[in-house]
């Protein structure tokens, strides 16, 4: 039975965390002398660390132009193990000068304060694209760090990688494989520059189950694209997005080699946990007052009725619809339309619902009498439901996005300063 706990990526066995402030941003001339989190800022260096050698699988953006951090990682993925991940907020180490030996000096600087080996630790770094790294900030605030490092770490670590995130993106959840509990935990990063090409910033779990690398990257392979990649705020795709995942096996379940019953239910429970992390990135767009969730039934396939719930959440009229609670369903199908996704418009009935009720604008393509006040006060609430029926086959999926919104603009405007 799959049950939610607290821990963040520290509810696995043997795996640490911490997050502290090294004033990456301001070029760390008042970096603390402590290792207080947010001593006298936000927190921007995080670590995972596990006590030992994990199996370990990523996805990465498909962006054309990546951060270097990206490559050095995948070269120290190569071998399918990792131990530990340090990562920064407050830039990006992309298309920056020295950005690739910035990246791998991050890794020697974890592994010289841990007594690790760099290839043992993934690197990340999200914030401004083309600005060089301050890596003497992190070279000052990485002696810290590692001493901050502890079992209750996860919550600094979280608020370490945010950038324009409002809240931090935290969750764990415990399951029964192969006769023992393995626990799975996440925090993620991500509130604009995001769309669904790996439709996160970052990433990070860990779990103590012990799965091979093969099969662990296999499980990640098919659920990323169901979930990040069903998220959009912007219609970006970011040059850093990472989905990073750590298993070191301490959970002592027989290590997973097949898949048997007890990789669907690990593949159970790692959709559960970045589920609620793509719907924790959406809700937290840029600027954004409300998640809108799109869900497409009665498709041909999934992958038209993907395409077609993507259009519709990634639509600046819809978005903006939403935000003004106008129940404008035109949109919706508009939307549909271009999304190049078969489907007949004479066929579609549409609903909008929330925590406060459910209405039908739209029934086999044609738009009914509704009550305009019961609408506005469904498309009011925190979450919002826009449910598209096509009725013509056994198919569906949902995406996730959210409204838009004055201050996104205000938030992109001056977003290096």
């Amino acid at each position: 039975m799959l049950r939610e706990i607290p821990g963040g990526v520290c509810a696995p066995k043997g795996f640490r965390a911490a997050g502290v402030y090294c004033g990456v941003k301001n070029g760390g001339v008042d970096a603390p002398q402590t290792v207080l989190p947010s001593a006298r800022g936000k927190n921007d260096l995080a670590m995972i660390l596990s006590d030992c050698e994990c199996s370990a699988a990523a996805v990465y953006t498909l962006n054309r132009v990546k951060a270097a951090p990206l490559y050095v990682t995948m070269g120290h993925l190569e071998d399918g193990v990792c131990r530990g991940i340090i990562a920064n907020s407050g830039n990006a180490n992309a298309c920056a000068p020295l950005s690739h030996e910035n990246a791998e000096a991050m890794c020697q600087l974890a592994a010289q304060a841990t007594g690790l080996r760099a290839e043992d630790f993934a690197v990340a770094s999200t914030g401004v694209i083309g600005q060089t790294l301050n890596l003497k900030a992190i070279e000052k605030g990485m002696p810290g760090l590692v001493s901050a490092l502890s079992g209750q770490g996860s919550d600094d670590a979280a608020h370490a990688i945010m950038t324009t995130d409002t809240v931090k993106k935290e969750t764990a959840v415990a399951v029964t494989i192969g006769g023992q509990p393995v626990k799975i935990g996440a925090i993620a990063k991500g509130s604009g520059m995001i769309h669904p090409n790996m439709g996160t910033m970052l990433c990070f779990v860990t779990t103590d189950c012990a799965i091979t690398p093969d099969l662990l990257t296999e499980a990640l392979h098919e659920i990323v694209p169901r979930t990040f990649n069903r998220v959009t705020v912007d219609g970006d795709t970011s040059t850093n997005d990472m989905c990073l995942v750590l298993a070191n096996g301490m959970a002592g379940n027989p290590q997973i080699e097949w898949k048997d019953d007890d990789f669907q239910v690990f593949c159970k429970a790692l959709h559960q946990v970045c589920r609620q992390m793509a719907r924790a990135i959406a809700a937290d767009g840029e600027g954004a007052s409300k998640l809108v969730t799109c869900t497409v039934r009665e498709a041909r396939s999934e992958e038209s009725a993907e395409r077609l719930a993507k259009a519709v959440v990634g639509s600046s009229l819809v978005k903006a619809a939403m935000f003004g609670a106008d129940a404008n369903w035109g949109r919706v199908l508009c939307a549909m339309g271009y999304s190049k996704a078969p489907f007949r418009p004479e066929y579609v009935d549409v609903r909008f619902s929330s925590l406060a009720g459910e209405i039908l604008v739209c029934e086999k393509g044609t738009g009914l009498a509704f009550d305009e006040e019961l609408a506005k006060k469904i498309l009011s609430q925190n979450e919002v439901v826009i449910d598209v029926c096509l009725n013509e086959g056994e198919h569906e999926a949902t995406c996730w996005g959210c409204d838009l919104t004055y201050e996104y603009v205000k938030i992109n405007g001056d977003y290096r300063s």
